[in-house]
């Protein structure tokens, strides 16, 4: 006699699945995510002593090197500052994982064609990000320190920094530039569903650098007028470059075949 395995049923090409298989879809992939990103921050804590001196390391071009600009006030404050410094670290790191984890969730609402895209979704997401974070790293932390540095220094101040606030600047800028650098990736999903035309994007450009500035200013943190500036240059920047993407997108694949 012999015994017939039955095959594990597919989900059908278009169909709707319940709500509940979604929200424990999310689930599974949230928790991957927690996992992941416990097991990096685990890690880089075993480094942070080295994450430290990286993240130090924009402000030293701006501080002399004979002060040191850093002291804090809390006993608990060195702790959760370096926690902090291991857990962005992280992210940084398994950022292509958190990518395909967001690529993996949004794959069955899509066509096959469509499917076949997540090597190329989760490398260009994952190089964007890695790409504005280091632009911020390199060149416009460095700036904008030398920019605040030398104001104080013209005022008679001397660095007492607390290493939470630096952290806080420091975090804002690196992440906040590598999430934007993200704006050309949604903006050429957005052109691929019809949603936006590079036409209306370069028609209401100057509506668009005062939402730009506006959300700037609600971002970074304090109330410091360069950073603002800074930032908000860097947003317009690329939403110049998501134009032209979403030009390309126009005379490559037209919306109607989407």
């Amino acid at each position: 006699m012999s015994v017939e395995l039955i095959p594990e049923e597919l989900p059908e090409e278009g169909k709707r699945l319940p709500l509940w298989d979604h929200v424990g879809e999310l689930r599974d992939r949230l928790i991957n995510c927690a996992i992941a990103l416990f097991l990096a921050t685990a890690c880089g804590y075993f480094l942070r002593f080295r994450l430290w001196e990286l993240a130090k390391r924009p402000l030293a071009g701006a501080v002399p090197s004979m002060l040191s600009p850093f002291a804090y006030t809390d006993l608990a404050e060195p702790f959760i500052s370096m926690m902090r410094l291991s857990f962005w670290a992280s992210v940084f790191v398994i950022s292509p994982y958190l990518f395909y984890q967001v690529w993996a969730f949004v794959r069955p609402a899509l066509r096959e064609r469509e499917r076949l895209m997540a090597t190329t979704f989760t490398s260009v997401t994952s190089a964007c990000f890695v790409l504005g974070a280091v632009f911020a790293y390199f060149i416009v932390f460095p700036v904008l320190a030398h920019l605040l540095i030398d104001e104080a220094v013209r005022a008679g101040l001397r660095p007492n920094l607390k290493p939470t606030e630096y952290l806080n600047l420091f975090l804002c800028v690196v992440v906040g530039t590598g999430v934007s650098f993200e704006a050309p990736v949604l903006f050429y999903f957005l052109a691929r569903f019809g949603l936006v035309t590079s036409g209306a994007m370069l028609r209401y450009w100057r509506e668009s650098t005062v939402a730009i500035l506006a959300a700037s200013a609600f971002l970074t943190p304090g109330d410091l007028i360069a950073t603002t500036v800074m930032f908000g240059g860097v947003l317009l920047a690329l939403y110049f470059v998501s134009t032209g993407v979403v030009w390309l997108v126009e005379r490559s694949v037209p919306p109607s075949e989407i």
